[in-house]
């Protein structure tokens, strides 16, 4: 993966964390936020090739997921926001684009929201914002959530990599009880976003598309994707690949397009 483009990885220390990262390419920076129980390679394995040839991707591992190891508190996307903005501190980044995955997608909104003056642009993909905008049985499974129902590509990317190889319970434990717990926020926390937001679904994805279309409408310099499919498999999270193979190549050419356009609101 990294034969075309500089590569370095790291720990950083970040609020109690020794938080892990990985460093692709050069140029204006774009951070990649992975979704819950999930690595950066998991994520974004399939798309950080060919992204990394024109900027420079920052991947990293939030607190609990893959080397990252954990403390004693909860997760919240509160605090990943926070440990996501200490880090870009300690890379002496000042402002970047973020694109997040499913938690991910969450963690970024919410540093749209409180550190406007970071974020260039954002992608926000497979999340949401309140509880309605996700199908009720999301909810009904994540109550009922047991490690033996974690994907088992999710299990052994944890297992691979992990800074504490006994901890996937705990990862699981903690990521369901942050769902279970989810309140979102307000239309308008959502509204006062003034980043340029590309808005990415699945069109079978957790997410219904008529809370998609409503986020879109209401963060004022956005665009909107429905692509075919479900959750990520228009990223090629390593979940929904069909034995290794990725079909949807084209989701970096219209990732790549957004980030170098010039955007104003048009709502």
């Amino acid at each position: 993966m990294t034969d075309n483009f500089d590569f370095k990885s790291g720990y950083s220390k970040v609020n109690g964390l020794e938080m892990y990262y990985e460093i692709y390419g050069h140029g204006k920076p774009l951070v990649l936020i992975h979704g819950g129980g999930s690595t950066i390679q998991t994520s974004f394995g399939k798309i950080i090739p060919e992204l990394a040839k024109h900027r420079q991707i920052i991947g990293l591992e939030l607190q609990a997921h893959g080397r990252t190891n954990d403390r004693d508190t909860d997760l919240s996307f509160e605090q990943d926001a926070d440990d996501v903005i200490q880090l870009l501190k300690n890379l002496q980044i000042a402002k970047a684009d973020f694109l997040g995955f499913s938690n991910g997608g969450q963690t970024t909104l919410e540093i749209a929201i409180r550190y406007p003056e970071l974020v260039s642009k954002i992608i926000i993909g497979s999340a949401f914002y309140k509880r309605s905008g996700v199908f009720p049985q999301f909810w009904d499974f994540m109550k009922q959530a047991k490690i033996e129902n974690m994907p088992a590509e999710l299990k052994e990317a944890y297992l691979k990599v992990s800074a504490n190889p006994n901890g996937l319970q705990n990862l699981h434990d903690k990521c369901a009880k942050r769902m279970v717990e989810f309140k979102g926020w307000s239309d308008e926390q959502i509204q006062s976003i003034k980043a340029p937001a590309l808005i990415i679904s699945g069109d079978s994805d957790i997410g219904s598309p008529e809370h998609i279309v409503e986020m879109y409408r209401m963060i004022p310099a956005s665009r909107l994707a429905i692509i075919p499919g479900g959750h990520g498999k228009y990223i090629g999270e390593i979940t929904t690949l069909n034995n290794g193979n990725w079909t949807q190549e084209y989701i970096t050419p219209l990732i790549e397009q957004f980030l170098d356009e010039v955007i104003v609101s048009d709502k």
